[in-house]
């Protein structure tokens, strides 16, 4: 009798084991002016945690000295960051079937970068919050006490399409000046690669939209409020319109994503009239007609998520690696 209670204990044991083993693991790229071991990255993936019992994350880090990883979010070429990246979650054993990745900030599109170019272990579900996919029109503000920001900031500005700031300053990498498209093609090192807008068609990676409408969700959450982000639209992949395009009539298609700048506001070209998205040129429109993309707004400023998260999390994180 006793040796099968220990039997049956044991297959309890083996059961939950496999149970919790099978829960898609959670990789979570953290935003500008943060670090991968954070208070609040840690009070975030405990909250996790405890929603989702038994998950394994993985906080990226660019470097494991934490102030040194938070140096990294100013200084140091993405495509080189996204490179060291692949390796590192490449080399995690947990994550070898996959995982469902979110992306504060410029992590979004960071991860999204990963997703176009390597995809190996592939990603889920792609959630990203307040996330830079058509780039900037304005560098972020600093916090006036963030020095380290407010350096970057200034070394961009004075040089914004330089090889020198393309090299080295993150958010220059990723700065779009609607005025100044063919310089954000030609001289443009990483935004205009990942969106395949390049002057050459013939340059556009096709690898690029096979990769991303592989994703099961793409959740692309705005904040409403924010001022960070110039236009906020581009977590929804709109775009400012060029001065010389806004006199221009343009297509009333339905079930466009929602514009939702005030009245005299510059004038957003949202996600589904992007040339991008029209010409399928990252597999945004594949995604898209699949159902593949929800458009999420949460009150707030810049990253001031509250309660946001949650439903998100509860829905497309936490899954069984058995269901595709």
């Amino acid at each position: 009798m006793l040796s099968s209670i220990v039997l049956f204990a044991g297959l309890v044991n083996l059961v939950s084991s496999a149970a919790v083993n099978d829960i898609r693991p959670l990789v979570i790229w953290h935003g500008m002016g943060d670090t991968y071991a954070s208070p609040g990255m840690d009070s975030f993936q405990s909250e996790i945690k405890e929603m989702h019992p038994g998950i394994f994350i993985h906080s990226i880090f660019i470097d494991e000295d934490p102030n040194a990883d938070q140096r990294a979010t100013f200084y140091g070429n993405v495509n080189q960051q996204i490179i060291q990246v692949a390796q590192q979650l490449a080399d995690i054993p947990e994550l070898s079937r996959g995982f469902d990745a979110i992306g504060f900030s410029q992590g979004g599109q960071f991860l999204r970068g990963y997703v176009e170019r390597n995809n190996s272990p592939p990603v889920h579900n792609l959630i990203t919050f307040g996330s830079q996919h058509m780039g900037v029109s304005e560098l972020p503000a600093c916090n006036p006490w963030d020095l380290l920001c407010q350096v970057a900031r200034r070394a961009a500005t004075r040089g914004m399409y330089s090889e020198w700031a393309q090299e080295n300053l993150v958010q220059a990498q990723y700065f779009r000046d609607p005025h100044q498209l063919s310089q954000y093609m030609t001289l443009g090192s990483f935004l205009p690669d990942i969106n395949n807008e390049v002057l050459l068609p013939s340059s556009r990676n096709s690898s690029y939209a096979d990769n991303l409408a592989s994703l099961n969700k793409l959740v692309l959450v705005l904040f409403l409020q924010d001022k960070t982000v110039v236009p906020k639209e581009s977590a929804w992949f709109g775009s400012e319109q060029p001065l010389e395009d806004i006199t221009m009539d343009q297509p009333s298609g339905s079930g466009q994503t929602p514009m939702l700048s005030p009245p005299n506001a510059k004038d957003i070209i949202p996600m589904r009239l992007q040339t991008l998205y029209k010409e399928d040129w990252i597999g945004l429109r594949q995604l898209d007609e699949c159902g593949g993309i929800e458009f999420v707004a949460c009150q707030g400023a810049h990253m001031q998520i509250g309660d946001c998260w949650k439903d998100l999390v509860a829905e497309w994180v936490g899954g069984s690696l058995s269901v595709n």
